[in-house]
């Protein structure tokens, strides 16, 4: 193909082929792909990833449902309930949902089943993190628990080391949990969350994808600066944006096993290489990424933030200039 007639394909799954099939089936009402998938995923970082991906997808339909009918004791329905549940609450407080406070009791319900029926699962636990982002004003105990170090901030601490328990550095889990930063908010910089991401990368061990974390919260403070657009554009060269682009391409990129690498870390380390003038790195990510692309960060690009082609047509310009720098990489798609 061209690779001027090159469009990008954005699909949840990615590179993960049981993972499209098993949506495609959900898409139609069948839940047995979805059953079998999860019943060949051992590894837990695959599992909560999976898990994910395919309670995004089930949230809006009564598959986990139809499932959990059949087949009440299976404890992968019960954490599949859990993750549907929870995404729907997440989604009603997004969406100012009378009924958000209801699905808040009823997924916080569905969590303590499943942790109860899967102890050694991170999921659950991770659930439980993502429901904390509901509680921004920290009313319950256990979402402001004094933090390890003094840099950091109170917080479902207890939560996040019930999941780094069950699968150290679980890549969702410290997400949920920068999330639940942003949520406690109440205007200001977003200095915890840059301590927070300091904290993590310190920490996490070659291979990480948390080691992509800081590149997450440049994208969150380019969103939230309000000044001229070439001003803009200087944030991704500063000295602290070139640094974490860079230590995540040492410390994730090129120290972890290809297939464990998501499309969205891919594209924010793509991202950050580009607009870092890291051309040659960033051709390296591209191809990485094969066909696939996500909107996000490249939607924080597009010039018209309504207009639904502007992230893919800033992905297109930053994949062509990055190639154009870097003949040798392989910029032809894979799958």
């Amino acid at each position: 193909m061209n690779d001027s007639e090159f469009r990008p394909v954005y699909h949840p799954a990615g590179h993960d082929h049981g993972l499209r099939i098993a949506i495609e089936d959900l898409r139609t009402g069948r839940w047995m792909s979805m059953r079998e998938l999860l019943a060949q995923t051992v590894d837990p970082g695959l599992w909560t990833q999976r898990t994910q991906v395919l309670a995004t997808a089930a949230a809006g339909t009564n598959v986990v449902a139809a499932w959990r009918a059949e087949e009440p004791e299976s404890v992968a329905v019960l954490v599949m309930h859990a993750r549907v549940t929870v995404e729907r609450a997440v989604r009603a407080r997004r969406e100012g949902h009378r009924r958000t406070r209801e699905l808040w009791q009823e997924a916080w319900e569905a969590c303590q089943v499943a942790a109860h029926n899967a102890p050694d699962d991170p999921v659950p636990w991770v659930c439980l993190l993502a429901l904390a982002q509901l509680d921004g004003r920290q009313r319950l105990p256990e979402h402001r628990l004094a933090p390890p170090e003094a840099m950091l901030f109170p917080g479902p601490w207890g939560l996040l080391r019930e999941a780094h328990r069950r699968d150290p550095f679980n890549r969702e889990a410290y997400h949920r949990m920068l999330q639940f930063v942003y949520a406690r908010r109440t205007g200001g910089p977003l200095a915890e969350a840059v301590n927070f991401g300091q904290w993590v990368t310190s920490c996490a061990p070659p291979g990480s994808a948390l080691h992509a974390l800081p590149l997450y919260v440049h994208v969150e403070r380019y969103r939230e600066e309000h000044r001229p657009r070439r001003a803009l554009d200087l944030h991704w060269t500063t000295d602290e944006a070139v640094r974490d682009a860079r230590l995540a391409l040492r410390n994730w990129f090129d120290a972890a096993d290809p297939a464990s690498r998501s499309l969205l870390d891919l594209s924010h380390l793509a991202h950050a290489l580009w607009g870092a003038l890291r051309f040659a790195d960033a051709a390296r990510v591209f191809a990485a990424l094969g066909p696939y692309y996500t909107p996000p960060p490249w939607n924080c690009r597009a010039t018209g933030r309504d207009h639904p082609d502007g992230a893919e047509e800033v992905f297109l310009r930053a994949r062509a200039r990055a190639f154009a720098a870097s003949p040798e990489a392989d910029s032809g798609p894979r799958g």
